[in-house]
C-alpha cells in the first residue's frame, strides 16, 4: 500500500479538508500515475454535497485527471514510465456485458466503477484526483497527446468527452445547426468541438456576458434566453441542442427551437425532476435525450481530435488550499472556465 496527500470532504456538506489516503499495491495490470492536475467538475461539488444520494466519505472528489507514469505493472503492455496519461470518470467495469465489449463501459450492464464515492470491485472505496497519486488498471487509462498541454487537458477527461460523444452520436457535422444552453465549463468545450466538426454553432446564455469569449471560441452566434424575443426568433432552428446546465429550464421552450426529426439532448444533471408536454416532443416529431460521457475508446478518439484541431479548456490553475474556494466561485458562475488543481502545491 502507498499513503499519498489528499484533499477530501470528511462528511456531507463539510469542507474539503488536507488528509491522506492509501492506494493499493501496484498489479500486474495497474498503472501508477503521479497526478499533475486535476480539473473541479460541477459533479464534485454535487456529490461532495449529497446532491445526487448519499456518498461514500470520506471523498476525495476528481475525476478529470492529468499526470504522468511513475510506475507499472508486470503485465502491462499500453504504457511505459514517463507517458502523459489521464483518467476520467470511471476507473473499471464489468468487460463482459454487451456494452463494455461495444466499447460503451459507461453504461456497463453491471455498474462501471466511478473514479471516486465508489466500492470498486475489490470492496474497497475509490478516491479521485484531488490527491498526488492514483493506481488504475491500464485499459482505462487514456493517453494525453503532447500536443495538449497536461493542465488544460485534464477537463477534457469529463467536460470534453460530455460534450464529444453527444456531438458524435448525433452525426453532427458540416451543414448541422447546433445549440449549446450554457456557457460554462462544459458549454465552452462544446462550442469548440462543434465548431470543429463542421457545425453553426448557437450559445444560448442568460446573458450577454461572455458572448466575446463565444465568438472566439467558434461561435457563429449568441442569444440572451432572458429575452423573450430569443424564443420567437430561433423557432424551428437546430438540429441539436446541448443543455448543459443544472438549472431547472423550461423544456417546453426550448423544444420549441428544435427543428423536425431534431434532439433536445441534456448532459447537465438537475437536481430535480423535469417536465414538458409531449404535444411539443410530437409536433415536430422531436426527441428529447440524455447523454453520459463516453467510454474509453471514444474518450482516446476525442483526446486525438482535440490534439489535431488545437482544443484545449481555457483554465484557472489553483492550489490545493484554494479548493473550497473554488467550489464558491463555481456556484457562483465566476470562473472562465474551468478551475484545474496543481497537485504540486501539496508540497507548499
Amino acid at each position: 500500500m502507498r499513503t499519498v496527500a489528499a484533499y477530501a470532504a470528511p462528511a456531507a456538506k463539510a469542507p474539503l479538508e488536507p488528509t491522506t489516503i492509501t492506494r493499493r499495491p501496484v498489479g500486474d495490470h495497474d498503472v501508477l500515475i503521479e497526478i499533475k492536475y486535476s480539473g473541479i467538475c460541477h459533479s464534485d461539488i454535487h456529490q461532495a454535497r449529497e446532491e445526487w444520494g448519499s456518498g461514500v466519505f470520506p471523498m476525495v472528489p476528481g475525476h478529470e485527471i492529468a499526470g504522468v507514469v511513475a510506475e507499472i505493472g508486470a503485465a502491462v503492455t499500453r504504457y511505459a514510465v514517463g507517458d502523459r496519461v489521464g483518467v476520467g470518470v470511471f476507473v473499471d467495469s464489468c468487460r463482459e456485458c454487451a456494452h463494455c465489449r461495444a466499447g460503451e463501459e459507461q453504461y456497463c450492464l453491471n455498474g462501471m466503477t466511478p473514479t471516486y464515492n465508489a466500492i470498486g470491485r475489490d470492496g474497497e472505496p475509490t478516491y479521485g484526483g484531488y490527491s498526488t497519486h492514483v493506481v488504475v488498471d491500464e485499459n482505462y487509462v487514456l493517453r494525453i497527446p503532447d500536443q495538449i498541454a497536461l493542465d488544460a487537458a485534464a477537463p477534457l477527461l469529463c467536460a470534453g468527452i460530455t460534450m464529444y460523444s453527444p456531438l458524435r452520436h448525433w452525426n453532427i457535422g458540416p451543414g448541422s445547426r447546433v445549440a449549446i444552453v450554457g456557457m460554462g465549463g462544459l458549454g465552452h468545450l462544446g462550442v469548440k468541438i462543434a465548431h470543429a466538426l463542421g457545425a453553426e454553432v448557437t450559445v444560448l446564455s442568460q446573458s450577454l456576458r461572455k458572448k466575446d469569449d463565444a465568438m472566439r471560441m467558434g461561435a457563429d452566434h449568441y442569444h440572451a434566453t432572458s429575452d423573450p424575443r430569443t424564443f420567437t426568433t430561433l423557432a424551428r432552428s437546430f438540429d441539436l441542442i446541448l443543455c448543459t446546465v443544472s438549472a431547472t429550464l423550461d423544456v417546453d421552450a426550448y423544444l420549441g427551437l428544435v427543428r423536425l426529426d431534431g434532439s433536445l439532448v441534456f448532459v447537465g444533471l438537475p437536481e430535480e425532476p423535469v417536465s414538458f408536454r409531449m404535444f411539443s416532443a410530437a409536433a415536430m416529431r422531436r426527441s428529447v435525450a440524455g447523454t453520459n460521457i463516453g467510454g474509453i475508446r471514444q474518450t482516446q478518439e476525442m483526446l486525438e481530435f482535440c490534439a489535431r484541431h488545437g482544443i484545449s479548456a481555457d483554465i484557472e490553475t489553483i492550489a490545493v488550499d484554494q479548493i473550497n474556494e473554488a467550489y464558491d466561485r463555481v456556484l457562483d458562475s465566476d470562473v472562465r472556465y474551468r478551475f484545474v488543481i496543481d497537485t504540486a502545491t501539496f508540497a507548499q
